[in-house]
Parts: structure tokens; C-alpha cells; sequence
């Protein structure tokens, strides 16, 4: 169905055939007539699937609709859990907004507050931004949120995750009552279903694709390996299948930093991202892997919520994720608007109990494949996983599905399965 057909004015039109677009996603067609018709939504879909534009090509028509003279002030807000996400989100509404009289700015820590009250001196219609930068301009009158009409809260579930929900009741204290409100997610939790229950108002529920379902264009695979040959196989598996633009998943920002010096050292050249680093760094590290210059881009979970990368093939989970939800979130990264992906695990016996969550929320095994000069050696014992949410030596608190039966190669052949066949 084309946008115009889906209530989209002219303008807009125009601008999302210049970005190369031409026919709306399913959660655009679900979410657009809902939004205009001025509905509060629930929407669950995952990354890459249009998910941006299906809050911002609405939220312009309906303030188009709703357009009045007078003196600018925030009429929309959007609020993001992450700098490059709302960097990435504020792309996006300035791209489709460009022939509409419009003013979106876009706010977040990690960069020099004067600037940003300075942006915001003229005012601004749309306002894109991460709490508690947000909070931090509120509390110093140079951002007034008494007349939003529209909020959008996105990526929801990961605000729950960064601990932000303190600041998204703060933020809600601050809006008029009457609006509509959006409220996007990549899983439909118990803890989404709660926050939601308390900021819509008899919503439309729009769900693209099964709860907590990663996307099907991503072929995952399972690589048996004992922790401290994990580099090594990673450096081998880039060299010998020639990938040019890798993004590597890892669990604390010092392994962020150490694993890029490492990979860099094998000639290999990387750089770490993660919440430590400078605006100006992360952009930087950002911009060098989109073009080619930094082949591997270490990331913590944090950082790489919001990374818009077109066509990035590869994603290597060099950690598995604490919280199996962000196994989703990490490969979504690939196979993105109809493009094939390719999502690997380096995974140790430490981490077996981490595989069986994301195998249970997945509902399946992944494909498992052994890489000869790298076998997993039975004689090493577990370790308790440091750093995580949920931090617990495998062998304890859990059922005999998740804990690993005698030694580490038994439990490896009963998770054995015949490689290459995709997610379905």
C-alpha cells in the first residue's frame, strides 16, 4: 500500500520517496490510520522494521491536522532510552519533516548543556530526548512540556532495563493530561503491560510478529569454545570468511576496551563503544565502521540500542546476554528491512545456563558448529558470570534443563543440531 493511500499528505509523501521508499512496512500499515485517527497505541515490533518511521510519519500528519498560528512550543515529545537513539529518531523526523514548517530538536547527556539550551531559545515543535537530560532542562525552565499533545515513549523495554522508570513517571507528572500517547516495544513483558496500563488510554494493541521473536532473515549459529580462546576463534572466523563489518556484543565496557585493543593487535581494526566513552568518541566509532575504516565494532548492550547500520551482515555475541531478551534486541541489529543476517555465539561452559534462557524464550534450539583447533576441553570447570543483572554460578538456583550434565562436551552434543537452517 503506498503512504498516501495510508493518509499521509503530499509533502511527506515526497519526502519518504526521496529516502527510497515506497511501500509502507506491516507495523506502518498497522500503526499509521491508528495514530492519525489520534488512538493511543501499544506496538511491539522488532528492530529494522520500520518500527521509527511508524511513530514519526503519523505524529507529522497529526500535528499537521492539528496546526495552529501562534508562538512555537514542544507539541510532541519523544523520549528515547539512548543517545544514538534519539539521535537516530531525530534523523529520522527531520528527513521526513523537511518540507513541513517545523522546528525538532534533539537533546541528550553526554554533551555541553549550553549548547542545547541555546538550540532550544527559538523554541521547538517536536522534541526528541533521553530522561535525564530532559529532566535536567525542565528543572532549569528552559523546556516547558505543559502543552504536549503527543508522547511517544520508544524502546520502552530497554527504559525498564537502564533503570529509567523513576524518570518516565517524573516526565509524565510534567505532561497535560489530555494527550495521546505511543508507546513502543520490542517485547511485550509483564513489566510493558504495567507501564502501559498506567499512560494509555483504551489503546490499539498492534504486535508485528510473535512475542520476543527475533527476525527470520537471521540465521543464528552456536560455536563451542573455552573462554580464553574466544579472541583467537573470533579473529579466525573474520579472517577466514573475510567479514568487512562486524559488530561484536560484550558484557562490561573494560571488555569492550580490552577486546578491541586485542583484535586490533591481530591486524584486525576495531573500536569500543560503550557508556564511558565521549558523544564525540561514540559518533566517531560509529561513523568510521558505517564507512569501512573500523572493520569490528565492540559494543555493550547500552550503547548499541538505537545503531541504525544498513545491511550489517554480521553479529557476533562474543558474551551471551544476562538478560535473554537482549539476545533479540543484539540480532536484531542484522537482517534488517528485508536483508539477510548472520548472528553468532562464542560460547563457553560458563554460559551454558545463559544459552538454555535464550533457547527457552526462543522456543528452539540454535544450531551448534563445531570449529576444528578450537574444541571445548571438559576438564574446565564452570565460573560464576561477573557483572550481570542476574549473576549466579550455573550450577545453582536453576532446573536440570539449563544446568550442564556431567561434562562440558555431553552437554554440547545434546544441544547438537544440523547448521545453516534459518530462524522460522
Amino acid at each position: 500500500m503506498s503512504f498516501k493511500n495510508l493518509g499521509l499528505q503530499e509533502e511527506i509523501v515526497q519526502a519518504i520517496t526521496e529516502k527510497g521508499y515506497t511501500e509502507a512496512t506491516p507495523i506502518q500499515l498497522k500503526a499509521l490510520p491508528f495514530i492519525i485517527a489520534r488512538h493511543d497505541i501499544l506496538a511491539s515490533a522488532q528492530t529494522g522494521t520500520g518500527k521509527t518511521a511508524g511513530f514519526t510519519l503519523p505524529l507529522l500528519q497529526v500535528l499537521m491536522n492539528t496546526r495552529k498560528q501562534g508562538q512555537r512550543h514542544v507539541r510532541a515529545l519523544i523520549l528515547t532510552p539512548t543517545r544514538e537513539l534519539a539521535a537516530q529518531v531525530g534523523e529520522n523526523v527531520k528527513a521526513y519533516g523537511t518540507r513541513l514548517p517545523f522546528k525538532a530538536e534533539v537533546i541528550f547527556g553526554g554533551v555541553n548543556i549550553k549548547s542545547q539550551v541555546k538550540q532550544l531559545k527559538n523554541g521547538a515543535d517536536i522534541l526528541i530526548a533521553t530522561p535525564g537530560r530532559l529532566l535536567d532542562l525542565v528543572s532549569q525552565g528552559f523546556v516547558d512540556l505543559s502543552q504536549v499533545e503527543i508522547f511517544v515513549l520508544d524502546e520502552a523495554d530497554r527504559m525498564l532495563d537502564m533503570g529509567f522508570i523513576h524518570d518516565i513517571k517524573k516526565v509524565l507528572k510534567l505532561l497535560p493530561a489530555k494527550r495521546q500517547n505511543l508507546l513502543f516495544s520490542a517485547t511485550f513483558s509483564d513489566e510493558i503491560k504495567r507501564l502501559a496500563s498506567g499512560i494509555l488510554k483504551n489503546p490499539q494493541i498492534i504486535e508485528v510478529a510473535r512475542q520476543n521473536a527475533p527476525t527470520e532473515l537471521v540465521t543464528h549459529i552456536i560455536y563451542p569454545v573455552d573462554k580464553k580462546r574466544k579472541k583467537d576463534l573470533l579473529s579466525f572466523l573474520i579472517r577466514t570468511n573475510k567479514w568487512e563489518q562486524v559488530l561484536v556484543f560484550v558484557r562490561t565496557k573494560h571488555g569492550a576496551n580490552r577486546l578491541a585493543q586485542q583484535l586490533t593487535g591481530d591486524k584486525i581494526i576495531s573500536e569500543a563503544i560503550h557508556g564511558n566513552k565521549s558523544q564525540s568518541a561514540r559518533t566517531k566509532a560509529l561513523a568510521d565502521f558505517k564507512s569501512g575504516v573500523v572493520k569490528v565494532l565492540v559494543a555493550t548492550d547500552i550503547a548499541a540500542r538505537g545503531l541504525d547500520i544498513d545491511q550489517l551482515p554480521h553479529v557476533v555475541n562474543f558474551d551471551l546476554p544476562n538478560v535473554p531478551e537482549d539476545y533479540v534486541h543484539r540480532i536484531g541489529r542484522t537482517g534488517r528491512a528485508g536483508n539477510e543476517g548472520w548472528a553468532c555465539s562464542l560460547v563457553c561452559i560458563d554460559e551454558l545456563h545463559l544459552l538454555a534462557d535464550i533457547e527457552k524464550l526462543l522456543k528452539r534450539k540454535i544450531d551448534k558448529k563445531l570449529e576444528p583447533g578450537f574444541e571445548v576441553d571438559p576438564s574446565i570447570p564452570a565460573e560464576p558470570i561477573p557483572n550481570g543483572r542476574n549473576t549466579r554460578s550455573p550450577h545453582q538456583g536453576r532446573g536440570p534443563s539449563s544446568r550442564p550434565q556431567g561434562n562440558s562436551s555431553h552437554r554440547w552434543q545434546n544441544n547438537s543440531r544440523p547448521q545453516g537452517s534459518k530462524d522460522r
